[in-house]
This record gives structure tokens, C-alpha cells and sequence, in this order.
């Protein structure tokens, strides 16, 4: 089942890989690595198994460019992609488009605010952990467990409504830092969505403690009233 499946997509993880690339020995080199990840995952709980394929593939190549041109700022912050290369036909700059555009959906689709911020800086920009954490105003460990919850969700989560502002803002941003080194952007960018979602999560946390006490309260004054005092 696996391999059947894996077959049956192949052609289209290569196309991705190779427009991504440029290179048909890295490309094969990518697809492979995404079989592998691909027979190591719990195929059982993948919702859509093209779409898994495809963002493991598009991300895998990615982070082969990355590798290929990063380099370390001289402040000692984060690894970040170089210029890529403008002087690519506008069909493969569409296709660039059309796959990392499918990944950021599905990311959006299944991941929270925090989730996605953590995981597009440690996976498409490798992030230290560290940094992440100063960007995001988290906890180091708790940016390790989001990313790591991230990948299962990926894999294992349920898809939700995209909000279509949100998505064109996110990829403009993220494509952006990955082709022409604006990662304060993105950095800003993420960071605000994490705390907006994190104030909607308290004041929501707080509404509800509030209802729960309210209930509390109502059922304890109804065990107070003695019997028979509601009547005349």
C-alpha cells in the first residue's frame, strides 16, 4: 500500500523537487528522502497522503537550496536563505509558487499560530531554538515541543477553514524572506499572530473559568434554599 501510493505520486514529487532545484541527481536525491520519511511515517492516520507527500518534498527541497547557500550573520543569529535566483523561466518561478503556496495552505489548514510560527523558523530557516524562542516570546523548550507537535499534526491532524487574508499575507511574507533575506518581516509577522492568538486563547480561557464559576455558584445557592421557600 505504501509503495503503491508512493508510485503512484512519485512524478509529481519529482517535478517538484526538480523545479525547485535545477538538478536532476538532487531532485532524485529528494524524492528518495521523502519515501523514506514516507515508510517511516504512521500511514494510518495521514488524511491525504498526495498532500503529505508533497509538502515533505517541497520542504526537503527547500532546506537542500538553504543548505547549498546559507550562511551565518556575523551577529551570530539565525542561518538564513541567500538570494535565490531570479534569472529562472516564469514557469519555474510559477511552479516554485504553486508548491510553496500548497505547503503554507496545508500548514495553515492544520497547525495553530504558535504551531506554524515555530515550525516554519526551525524547518524553512533553521532557527535555533533559541532564537525562535526570542522571536516568538517563548519558552525554549516549549518552541522544542511545538515543533515536534507540529510535525505530528502534519502528518495526523484535521484540516480547518483557511482564512484567505491570512494565507496571502503569510506567503507573501515567507516568500519574501526566503528570496530576498526579509526576515524581519516574517519575524514580525509571526510574532504578532503567536500573540494575538495567544491573548484570544486567555481572554477565551477566561470566559469560561468565569461561566464555570457562575454555574458553580447557581447550583450551590439552589442546594442553600430550603424546601418549600419558593412557595406562598
Amino acid at each position: 500500500m505504501a509503495a503503491s501510493v508512493f508510485v503512484t505520486t512519485r512524478p509529481r514529487l519529482f517535478a517538484i523537487a526538480l523545479r525547485i532545484l535545477e538538478d536532476v541527481g538532487e531532485a532524485e536525491d529528494v524524492v528518495q528522502e521523502a519515501w523514506l520519511r514516507w515508510e517511516r511515517a504512521d500511514r494510518s492516520v495521514v488524511i491525504s497522503p498526495p498532500a503529505f507527500l508533497a509538502l515533505t518534498t517541497t520542504r526537503l527541497a527547500i532546506n537542500v537550496t538553504q543548505s547549498a547557500r546559507r550562511r551565518r550573520e556575523t551577529s551570530g543569529g539565525p542561518w538564513l536563505p541567500e538570494t535565490v535566483d531570479h534569472s529562472v523561466s516564469p514557469e519555474t518561478a510559477a511552479e516554485r509558487h504553486e508548491a510553496v503556496d500548497a505547503a503554507v495552505r496545508l500548514l495553515l489548514e492544520k497547525l495553530t499560530p504558535t504551531e506554524w510560527a515555530a515550525y516554519l523558523l526551525r524547518k524553512a530557516f533553521e532557527y535555533p531554538y533559541r532564537r525562535i524562542s526570542e522571536v516568538l516570546h517563548l519558552g525554549e523548550d516549549q518552541t522544542r515541543q511545538l515543533v515536534w507537535r507540529a510535525q505530528e499534526r502534519i502528518a495526523t491532524g484535521q484540516r480547518q477553514p483557511v482564512n484567505a487574508a491570512a494565507h496571502r499575507r503569510l506567503l507573501r511574507t515567507f516568500l519574501a524572506a526566503a528570496q530576498a533575506g526579509d526576515v524581519a518581516e516574517l519575524e514580525e509577522l509571526l510574532a504578532a499572530d503567536v500573540a494575538r492568538y495567544r491573548s484570544d486563547d486567555c481572554d477565551s480561557r477566561v470566559r469560561c473559568a468565569a461561566s464555570c464559576q457562575r454555574r458553580t455558584a447557581d447550583r450551590s445557592h439552589r442546594r442553600r434554599i430550603p424546601h418549600g421557600a419558593h412557595e406562598s
